[in-house]
């Protein structure tokens, strides 16, 4: 009798056991790659002279994102993505964050890749962070990864690894310092592949890619660039190899997935974090404007999504998606929901089943003072911009920012309202001819204004150089 309650006991503990790794073998693998600074005229689905086969195939195969938005720079559209909030919500909303500021966002905010480890996720991120790091609470293990290997700040050099001269490379915690002279691309690609090959048996994957490619400074091995010959100027020239050199590794990354036996339980998602920069050669046409703007060349993003459990594909869709509209959405793909009160909203039915979306506007920032007070919202189709919407070639120098990057062109500043279904490119302003709308638009625009929290946006401390932590930027020092 004995005999029979300990084997009853143990086969009830063996079920018990099992069920979550059959719950996960049933969960897709995600995969999350950001382009960055890459332009809509940058890929080849929508300008065919870039070579880009991959993510053309990838793209065509699934469903290609026409109206999906993003932050005008990085660290606030990243913050959307790992947060699900607007990032003036979170006070990221001021610009890309510098390498000597006290900053990151804040422990307060859940980030994407916990919320997934509890789903029995094995989450990994390799690439650009650039969401803070002067507190090892603000790092990528310390939020929710079970690995990194990549770099924290942003506008590091492809083959020394540094920028404004401090190494810039981690596994996990620890400074890399054996990569001098290698492209990051290759060796990043390959530590992605590395993490599919050992995958534990069983459990989920969260692949969060953000990828260097193709921020300035322009660098890319010479085969990639000797791809467009025929392309006369040299800064472009190297930018689409650039571009190129990323579909590469997207390439070696789904053939890995693929070997694995991983792909066919795969959801793809692929998106920039902004518009291309025109001051390094990104192209954004026809939309207007770029990096930087308000303007939707600086917002709308090239984006897609693949995977067998799109039910329907092979098509273009309309629908309304934001940045932070894909925490709840890949939260929805792993079987899990979003906190209630946050800015985003799940995107599934609408990718998986070509659904309407559940959004009708979105903010695209509000800032009171950086670097003057700006505000743009879209509504429907009109879409609303007061104040500062950017300058001519998108650079904005904030005071503490210290390289030698010109400043260029007075900031644009104004009130315009645009029809998007009409107007794209944004040509048509009818602030004067639609008073009524843009009264509308501008009690909405200032109802979003009553919620903003302040911009965390410190002065650099000279705690942070890196001639104190061995010649690396480092954690510690806030």
């Amino acid at each position: 009798m004995l005999r029979v309650l300990l084997f009853l006991v143990a086969g009830a503990l063996l079920m018990f056991s099992a069920q979550p790794e059959k719950e996960n073998a049933t969960k897709p693998n995600i995969v999350f790659v950001v382009a960055d600074d890459l332009g809509w005229n940058d890929v080849g689905w929508h300008n065919p002279d870039v070579k880009t086969p991959v993510l053309d195939q990838l793209a065509h195969d699934g469903v290609i994102l026409n109206q999906t938005y993003v932050n005008y720079v990085c660290t606030p559209s990243r913050t959307a993505f790992m947060t699900g909030y607007f990032p003036y919500h979170v006070g990221m909303q001021h610009g890309a964050m510098l390498p000597e500021q006290p900053a990151g966002v804040p422990s307060k905010f859940t980030f994407l890749p916990e919320k997934l480890k509890e789903l029995g996720y094995s989450t990994h991120v390799v690439g650009k962070w650039h969401l803070g790091f002067c507190n090892w609470n603000y790092t990528p293990t310390y939020r929710g990864f079970d690995s990194f290997y990549g770099f924290y700040n942003g506008q590091d050099d492809y083959y020394k690894h540094t920028v404004l001269g401090g190494l810039d490379l981690r596994d996990d915690k620890e400074v890399v310092k054996t990569k001098d002279g290698e492209y990051s691309t290759y060796f990043f690609t390959d530590r992605i592949v590395d993490i599919i090959e050992k995958n534990p048996l069983g459990l989920p994957l969260f692949l969060y890619l953000p990828f260097q490619n193709v921020h300035e400074p322009l660098q890319v091995p010479k085969r990639f660039e000797d791809m467009y010959s025929n392309v006369q100027n040299e800064n472009r020239r190297i930018f689409l190899g650039m571009v190129s050199a990323m579909d590469e590794a997207i390439g070696n990354v789904t053939m890995a997935m693929k070997k694995a036996g991983l792909w066919d339980n795969t959801l793809l998602i692929f998106t920039a974090d902004n518009g291309g920069w025109p001051l390094f050669s990104g192209n954004n046409f026809p939309l207007r404007g770029g990096k930087i703007t308000l303007w939707e060349g600086g917002t709308r993003a090239s984006a897609f999504v693949h995977g067998k459990m799109l039910q329907k594909t092979g098509y273009t869709s309309d629908e309304m998606i934001h940045a932070v509209d894909w925490f709840p959405t890949i939260l929805a793909a792993a079987g899990g929901t979003a906190d209630p009160g946050m800015d985003g909203v799940s995107q599934l039915d609408t990718l998986v089943s070509g659904q309407p979306s559940p959004r009708t506007e979105f903010v695209y920032n509000i800032d009171d003072d950086f670097p003057t007070k700006q505000g743009a919202i879209r509504v429907g189709d009109y879409k609303l911009i007061e104040g500062y919407a950017g300058k001519p070639d998108g650079w904005i120098r904030p005071d503490n920012l210290t390289d030698s990057q010109p400043d260029s062109g007075d900031p644009i500043t104004g009130t315009w309202l645009f029809n998007l279904k009409d107007d794209p490119t944004e040509h048509q302003n009818l602030a004067d001819t639609m008073p009524d709308k843009l009264k509308e638009m501008q009690g909405k625009l200032e109802d979003y204004r009553k919620t903003i929290v302040p911009a965390i946006w410190p002065k650099n401390d000279p705690k942070s150089n890196p001639k104190h932590w061995d010649g690396a930027w480092s954690p510690g020092w806030c």
